[in-house]
């Protein structure tokens, strides 16, 4: 039996956090899904469809890995519709246990088959986020410590080559 895991987020953009929690979720699982999923909280910068190319990039020397714009609808519902057995969530900081403790508790309660994996950040990776990320790129930062080459392209094509 095939174990599918998905990795959702909004993913914008996706970050070497993020590739740093891919990598480990293929250690536990034989198909790693990550879902670019919506969040209603949040305005993006880049379409859904440009994040799925951006991670297809970035993940494209992984075995394992496919990477999908999931529909709107909750997680689990995801989940359940690609066959997976388990979410992979990744964790920064102390805020982030608080925060995804609390979705983990919930998914369990609608679907308690399917387990939610919190793996802790490398130590390069911890407090990496992508409003930080998106914040180095207006003001021309440096971004080579925090994303894949390829979305430090793209970032550089939305906020200017001032970097």
């Amino acid at each position: 039996m095939t174990r599918i895991g998905i990795f959702p987020g909004s993913f914008d953009p996706f970050t070497l956090g993020h590739l740093a929690t891919v990598r480990q979720g293929l250690r536990l699982v034989d198909e790693l899904v990550v879902a670019v999923m919506t969040n209603t909280g949040k305005t993006s910068l880049f379409t859904a469809e440009e994040r799925v190319a951006q991670i297809k990039v970035a993940t494209a020397d992984l075995t394992g890995v496919r990477v999908v714009a999931a529909p709107q609808m909750l997680t689990v519902a995801f989940a359940k519709q690609v066959g997976a057995q388990v979410i992979i969530r990744g964790l920064r900081d102390a805020a982030d246990y608080t925060f995804e403790n609390s979705i983990a508790v919930a998914n369990a309660k609608m679907a308690p088959d399917i387990t939610t994996v919190l793996l802790p950040a490398d130590a390069n990776n911890v407090g990496t986020s992508s409003s930080i990320v998106k914040e180095i790129a207006a003001f021309g930062g440096d971004l080579t410590p925090f994303v894949p080459a390829n979305v430090s392209a793209a970032l550089r094509q939305k906020f200017g080559d001032g970097m």
